[in-house]
């Protein structure tokens, strides 16, 4: 095997592993059954990030009611994926978002700020949120090796 024949095989597994890295920061599993039927425990949703290494794929403060949003929960210890179902402004003038889960009787506990917000789950359609990218049952190994 020649040398340049050698470093291009080490480049393309690189290539493979940041390719990689890359996509699964892109992945979220759903932990619970609070956004059904849009999605279940155990599915894989598709996001952007507010902030991927520096890079800021989406406008925390341009979201919409609709949007699905994976948010930093100040009453919960894990992030929350759910619906906006608010946008306004406090007293204060700092813009805030009420969430909900699809499958939950009310809204969430807190307002949500911009800077909690932590990714979009894609969706497609002419309304924001209205038919999610979602790839069903996958993340059930993850949810299996997490012990959740």
């Amino acid at each position: 095997m020649s040398e340049t024949s050698h470093t291009r095989e080490i480049l393309s597994y690189v290539a493979i592993i940041v390719i990689g890295i890359l996509l699964a920061q892109h992945l979220n599993v759903v932990v619970s059954g609070s956004m059904e039927p849009v999605f279940y425990r155990g599915d894989v949703v598709v996001v952007q990030k507010a902030n991927l290494f520096g890079i800021h794929e989406i406008d925390t403060t341009k979201l919409s009611v609709g949007d699905i949003v994976i948010y930093d929960a100040t009453w919960f210890p894990e992030p929350v994926i759910h619906r906006i179902i608010y946008k306004g402004n406090a007293p204060d003038g700092r813009l805030y978002y009420i969430t909900k889960g699809d499958n939950n009787p009310g809204p969430d506990p807190v307002a949500v700020y911009p800077e909690q917000v932590q990714s979009k789950v894609v969706s497609f359609g002419k309304n924001p949120g209205e038919t999610p990218f979602v790839i069903p049952k996958i993340g059930y190994i993850t949810l299996w090796i997490r012990g959740l």
